[in-house]
């Protein structure tokens, strides 16, 4: 069987974009980079996004290509014979259905806060009276069972219709309406009357707030940042990488990648910033921020109610392009292990994923006693945990070896796969620094997530 292949080049740097556009780029980017310096942050972050991420993109997309299989099959065709890095594939593919576990619950969630914000359920209300209302959705089972059955039968159902007619197009039309309303909103938030102090403190190079909050951590918090929001390690970029030709070479396909990503951060950050600064209200960081902070920042604004709607529908989208890419690749992982059709595959995703979807849900509620990473905690803390702290950042090590040593596919056809085609070249100098630099970066930041969360 044909293997499918992108219509266009645009196709695969939005679907690819949209895979690593998650919700952490808004919930948590603008929020860090205020806390560590605003602007000089930045310029952290940047570095190591250039000198660890972009690496550790390049080789992934480089094994897909040259591969033109999933994760499920890739390393079995590429690695020398006798080897076990295919392996790792199991790790891969749990990987990405353990992120499916708890990423359609928070997508789900976009989606009954759109139809609310629409309905103007938040008018009128206090900061508490919202997150009262959002911990009442959390209680209600049935509710976020709903929401999230919604979501994983919409993003299948895009992903039922083929890479081209479904994937493609689908997802161009969400990112290129995603980066519009983000624009709009964004033009909207710094216009407004005493947006200025927000934006200061969001752009303004504050070198000694990055030693003031600690360098190291700052250091840390911007290795970890620039590592996470690609998406890379476990193969849900791989699989774009084998559906497209050789006429380009893939460093600055990553790059194109890349800098859609970091817009999509930056832009958020000025939509959040001056927009909470103008109405004296509080930026805070992760999930409280997206469901209280600005639904009480909309809340004080004319016409907030359509501006709310807004920033909803686009938290949506940056939701769904991600769980579309992640539900591709998943399809494609049995297309290629078992040789399944595409509907079969979908059929059986469509029911696997509800049920594997179920406990995170019920971690809010009916077994919100069970909290395993200690006291506050839930089984979506858990599901993210492993796949944050271990599986991206362990998996991304195994590419780099894979791609490095002469003991998996190694440093010369890997640079012969990502320099084919017109573009920007992979340095070949680079193996040393492959080889020793970054696997000690990414150990550090596996080793610096379990000293965070239990340290």
């Amino acid at each position: 069987m044909q293997r499918e292949k992108f219509s266009s080049r645009l196709g695969f740097l939005l679907i690819s974009a949209g895979c690593a556009i998650g919700l952490g780029n808004v919930w948590r980017f603008p929020y860090v980079t205020g806390e560590y310096g605003g602007a000089a942050f930045v310029l952290l972050y940047l570095f190591f996004l250039l000198a660890l991420g972009l690496p550790v993109m390049v080789m992934e997309f480089s094994v897909g290509r040259a591969s033109q299989k999933s994760i499920a099959k890739s390393f079995d065709v590429l690695e020398p014979k006798g080897s076990k890095w295919h392996f790792y594939k199991v790790v891969g593919i749990i990987g990405n259905y353990l992120l499916m576990m708890f990423y359609t619950t928070i997508g789900g969630w976009m989606l009954i806060y759109f139809i609310k914000t629409l309905k103007g359920d938040f008018e009128g209300q206090s900061v508490e009276q919202v997150g009262v209302i959002f911990e009442g959705i959390t209680a209600n089972p049935w509710l976020m069972i709903g929401a999230m059955v919604l979501v994983v039968a919409l993003c299948l159902g895009v992903c039922s219709f083929g890479l081209q007619n479904g994937v493609e197009k689908v997802t161009k039309v969400m990112m290129v309406s995603l980066f519009a309303i983000m624009v709009v909103l964004a033009v909207h938030s710094v216009t407004m009357e005493n947006a200025g102090t927000g934006l200061e403190f969001y752009l303004y190079p504050r070198f000694d707030k990055l030693w003031e909050n600690g360098l190291a951590d700052a250091v840390f918090a911007a290795m970890g940042q620039a590592f996470f929001t690609l998406s890379i390690g476990m193969g849900s970029l791989a699989i774009f990488g084998s559906y497209i030709g050789k006429e380009r070479s893939l460093t600055g396909e990553a790059v194109s990648v890349m800098v859609l990503d970091t817009s999509v951060a930056l832009i958020a950050g000025l939509i959040i910033f001056p927009a909470c600064s103008a109405f004296h209200i509080n930026p805070d960081s992760g999930p409280n921020l997206i469901f209280v902070t600005l639904p009480n920042v909309f809340n004080s604004m004319q016409g907030g109610r359509v501006w709310g709607a807004f920033f909803f529908v686009f938290m949506s989208f940056a939701a769904f392009s991600t769980i579309i890419a992640v539900f591709e690749n998943i399809i494609s992982c049995l297309m290629d292990l078992l040789g399944w059709s595409r509907k079969k595959a979908v059929a059986f995703n469509l029911l696997a994923i509800i049920l594997l979807s179920l406990p995170c849900i019920f971690g809010f509620n009916l077994w919100s006693s069970f909290q395993p990473l200690g006291a506050g905690s839930n089984i979506l803390d858990l599901e993210d945990f492993i796949v944050s702290n271990n599986i991206l950042p362990l998996g991304s090590l195994v590419y780099v070896l894979f791609c490095t040593t002469r003991y998996g596919w190694g440093w010369d056809n890997f640079i012969e796969e990502a320099n084919m085609g017109k573009g920007m070249k992979f340095p070949k100098w680079a193996r040393g620094y492959m080889m020793v630099v970054v696997p000690v970066i990414i150990l550090a930041i596996f080793i610096q997530g379990y000293f965070v969360k239990f340290g």
